[in-house]
């Protein structure tokens, strides 16, 4: 099966046009600017509309309206994975989603910890500490989460949310993949990532959005706060 990784649109989904062929289409959270319903229902709208036989995404730390959501109606090819999984064509995907509620009331580090051993393809929106997390000359991904994956060794580990590091990164046992399609100055700058389960991966490119200067004070915030975490935790 071939895989399309996206994430990182920040309302801009839209615009992307000319999309490759695949048999999955996964996003890793920050569909929207700020998470109102009317950002996530148009993402919905724009999502279950595209011609991918299965369809999955989770939430990001801008995706507030996606925070404990119940989405009714969504059609039978369309995962939204939160904490939970779904296997297809026997190929075991999970998803973590990253809220700020969930780190400040410690249930992050629990869901985290939670990810089931077996999981083929991991989706979170938060990358592993060290491994394609580079922003503002600091590591902002996620210690507790490099440990576990580096447990459970999945396949691929597909994520976001660091800008600037975007690409592919592989140890001996799993392929990492940020595919945030905005830049650092939220201009969008990067392609989607084509997987083939086997493990061959290739870039494609895609149109160019605005710079939204209003998100990237957010995104910074929410970075200070996985260093600081990240510091507390050596």
């Amino acid at each position: 099966m071939k895989l399309l990784h996206i994430s990182d649109t920040h309302g801009q989904h839209r615009r992307l046009t000319d999309l490759p062929e695949a048999d999955i289409i996964v996003h890793s959270g920050d569909l929207s600017i700020v998470g109102t319903d009317n950002e996530i229902l148009d993402f919905l709208e724009w999502f279950v509309g595209l011609p991918y036989k299965y369809k999955i995404f989770v939430g990001g730390n801008h995706d507030h309206g996606l925070h404990h959501a119940k989405i009714d109606g969504l059609p039978e090819n369309c995962y939204h994975l939160s904490n939970s999984g779904v296997t297809i064509e026997g190929v075991k995907f999970y998803g973590v989603p990253l809220f700020m509620e969930d780190i400040e009331d410690g249930n992050f580090d629990d869901n985290l910890r939670k990810i089931p051993t077996d999981t083929d393809i991991l989706i979170t929106h938060q990358p592993p500490y060290e491994i394609l997390d580079y922003s503002g000359a600091v590591n902002c991904g996620d210690r507790i989460l490099l440990d576990v994956v580096l447990k459970i060794k999945p396949k691929f580990h597909l994520f976001g949310h660091i800008h600037g590091s975007y690409g592919i990164e592989k140890n001996n046992h799993t392929t990492f993949v940020n595919s945030a399609l905005l830049d650092e100055h939220y201009e969008m700058a990067n392609g989607g990532v084509l997987l083939e389960i086997s493990g061959k991966t290739k870039t494609t490119p895609f149109a160019l959005t605005p710079t939204q200067e209003n998100v990237v004070a957010r995104a910074k915030s929410v970075n200070e706060k996985f260093v600081k975490r990240n510091e507390s935790k050596k």
